[in-house]
């Protein structure tokens, strides 16, 4: 049976590791495939469990050389902060004097320069203690077939590192004399690996604390709550909570579970579960989310789901595994990756040979061929894509979308056309009044008559006339003697009205004249008549949801076509579409004819998101190139759909597909500055333009350039 599990990968220093662990599961038959992201030091696999176990793919990844741990669908734990280790003190420490004397010799004062040999000893300390982390990752990647970045940083430095030895202790003296030494360069091998240590820790750093958007939802959770115990209420760790407990949420408090309200009233913020900016109101009955905070008053409510298994736990591990996954641009940076390393290398072997030969000058050719080794590395390159995935999908569930992987907002980033379901999706999907027929002119007393009698029916119009006259305030007059009228509609006797009948026109004796607005050729009807003598009548239709215009002239502004596929009668399907502006509208159609016209927009050529939350909607959604299910709609729809939209707005669609051109966008651009540092770097290294310690230095800023454009997205607008 095939099973997909996640691990937490440890020790991987730039995309060629991320690539050699990929290489070495994916020869596994039993493993049909894997990924790694470098980024977010994560691996996916999917694999038979009946040939192998978990235990044995974690073996595998170590044997390669790195530190594996399955990741549960518990809740994850806030990621401890980052601090400087004793390792990086200590780095910084010995590069002070190597920096005091750098800074010397700029201004002529070679003196600053500490004896050559004390910088033998310091140097010694960095190379054959502090420096062992490289070795042992650089012999781990060589053995498992791929270089990695401590392959070349190795390489550079020991090899400074022994030609300044040597030069220290079998040259003679006056070689290494003058200046303290043009012939020594223990400052190279001791600075590269302080910058490169820094470098990778503030990348690190990076990536824990501003990349992973999981901190922000783990802030929403509550650490302890009041809960009520053999009648009396305690404070208790969250973890300690049980389903059925009664747990008080007071204002400015986090609610802990998923549940419904026992007693009390207020207002809750979930905007960062669902993305909507305006509290709900809460009261018996009514359904509370992990995660909300109480803005307004006190309830009592009771646990009914916890941890992983709320919205928000389920959330935090969708989001988890999405960040994790690998968009289908990141193939680029991977291909990339396993060919660099080695062609690097032989471009310092062919700077060396050159430069010694062209310039008669060995030591120019080895300072050159170790800058050539250090401005190499891939790290940028392996974080391109990843850290814009992770900031995006942050992102995109800060505005209540749920994106299932990287390949769905990469795809998302290039829809064109756009296909809509009307009911649920572009309408309110249950009927409401749109006009009111009265030749006597009195539109309140048709209300009240309607809703009086109506009351009695469950028919969904009979609902909509009473919500309706209860939102006027109307006072409704007593009815006694209901009776229906099966197919035709229901009457009652009003004491001082006489017999009020609601129901079709021709049940109730209604003509309606012609010359009437558009929507009574489309709408469902209901009239109203005293006494058999025709009141005035109601047109009822699903109308378009508030924000449902201003949403498609947004998706008309960013160059997107829109498509109207239903199965409700065309009239109606063309009344919507004119209501929003949109001219391709198609009704009557099966869930068949909707999977078979999303197909033949993609063969013109089209690039198809499909919109859509019910049952009938499953089979175009799977046929789009990218699909929007609605929360709460049907399951098979969200199944099959490429992301949720939380609050069953088309709103959220715009923001989403946005978000996806932004991040994208920023992909290509952090893509950009990887190649620009190599494509310029290595060359100017070649030549002798840049000397070790600031290829050290650019290498580290390349990485850190790449994190902070990614970080940019959380301040991109996409409001437009």
């Amino acid at each position: 049976m095939q099973q997909k599990i996640r691990f937490q990968i440890e020790g991987m220093t730039c995309q060629a590791c991320a690539s050699r662990i990929e290489k070495v599961l994916n020869k596994k038959d039993f493993i049909e495939s894997a990924g790694v992201n470098f980024a977010s030091e994560e691996a996916q696999v999917t694999f038979d469990d009946s040939k192998t176990s978990i235990a044995d793919i974690i073996a595998i990844i170590q044997k390669t050389g790195y530190g594996a741990q399955e990741k549960t669908d518990e809740l994850p734990q806030t990621a401890p902060e980052a601090h400087i280790g004793w390792r990086l003190w200590l780095l910084f420490a010995i590069n002070i004097p190597f920096l005091i004397g750098m800074a010397g010799m700029l201004v002529g004062r070679n003196d600053w320069m500490i004896p050559p040999y004390v910088q033998f000893a310091l140097a010694s300390i960095v190379q054959l203690w502090l420096a062992v982390p490289f070795y042992k990752s650089a012999w781990a990647s060589i053995k498992g077939g791929l270089a990695n970045m401590d392959v070349l940083v190795s390489i550079g430095t020991v090899a400074t590192y022994a030609y300044s030895t040597a030069m220290l202790f079998f040259a003679p003296h006056g070689e290494h004399g003058l200046a303290h030494g043009g012939q020594i360069y223990f400052e190279v091998g001791v600075m590269v690996i302080g910058f490169v240590s820094l470098g990778k820790y503030l990348e690190h750093r990076a990536k824990k604390n501003s990349l992973n958007s999981l901190s922000l939802l783990l802030k929403l959770t509550p650490p302890q709550v009041m809960v009520e115990r053999d009648g009396h209420w305690q404070t208790l760790p969250l973890d300690q909570v049980q389903i059925g407990d009664h747990i008080r949420a007071n204002h400015g408090e986090r609610i802990a579970a998923d549940g419904t309200v026992e007693s009390g009233s207020g207002w809750a913020d979930e905007s960062h579960l669902t993305g909507e900016s305006r509290p709900e109101a809460k009261e018996a009955g009514s359904r509370v989310l992990a995660g909300a905070l109480m803005s307004d008053g006190s309830i009592t409510y009771r646990a009914e789901q916890l941890g992983s298994h709320t919205l928000l736990g389920d959330m935090m591990n969708a989001l988890s595994e999405a960040q994790g996954s690998k968009a289908p641009i990141a193939r680029l940076a991977d291909k990339t990756a396993a060919i660099f390393v080695p062609t690097v290398v032989t471009i310092a072997v062919a700077t060396f040979i050159l430069t010694g030969f062209i310039k008669d000058d060995w030591t120019r050719a080895l300072m050159h061929a170790v800058a050539v080794l250090v401005i190499a590395c891939p790290c940028a390159l392996g974080l391109a894509t990843p850290a814009a995935i992770m900031v995006g999908m942050g992102k995109a569930v800060q505005r209540g979308i749920r994106y299932k992987d990287a390949a769905a907002m990469e795809e998302a980033a290039h829809v064109n056309t756009v296909v809509l379901d009307k009911t649920g999706t572009l309408t309110e999907g249950k009927p409401s009044i749109v006009a009111a027929y009265t030749p006597a002119g009195d539109e309140d007393n048709l209300y009240r008559l309607a809703a009086a009698v109506e009351q009695h029916a469950t028919h969904p119009l009979a609902r909509a006339i009473v919500q309706a006259a209860q939102t006027r305030g109307l006072d409704l007059p007593e009815t006694h003697d209901a009776k229906t009228d099966a197919g035709a509609g229901i009457h009652a006797e009003i004491k001082g009205v006489g017999s009020v009948k609601v129901g079709k026109p021709d049940y109730c004796g209604l003509q309606l004249p012609a010359g009437l607005d558009s929507i009574w050729q489309t709408a469902s009807i209901v009239a109203v008549a005293v006494d058999d003598c025709p009141l005035g009548a109601f047109a009822l239709a699903d109308t378009p949801k508030a924000d449902s215009a201003a949403a498609i002239a947004r998706l008309h502004a960013h160059g997107i076509a829109t498509h109207i596929m239903s199965g409700d009668a065309q009239n109606t399907v063309s009344y919507i579409a004119s209501q929003l502006g949109i001219t391709q509208a198609t009704g009557g159609m099966s869930p068949r004819d909707k999977a078979a016209a999303v197909q033949a927009l993609k063969a013109a050529g089209k690039v198809v998101a499909m919109v859509g939350d019910g049952i009938n909607d499953a089979p175009a959604l799977a046929a789009a190139n990218v699909s929007f299910a609605m929360q709460g709609g049907a399951d098979v729809a969200a199944h099959t759909a490429s992301a949720t939209l939380m609050q069953h707005s088309i709103n959220q669609l715009v923001d989403a597909l946005l978000i996806s051109r932004a991040t994208l966008k920023n992909i290509k651009q952090n893509l950009f500055f990887a190649f620009i540092y190599n494509v310029l770097g290595i060359p100017l290294a070649a030549f002798g333009y840049l000397n070790p310690i600031i290829a050290g230095a650019a290498m580290a800023l390349s990485s850190i350039s790449v994190l902070g454009n990614a970080m940019r997205l959380k301040r991109a607008k996409i409001d437009g």
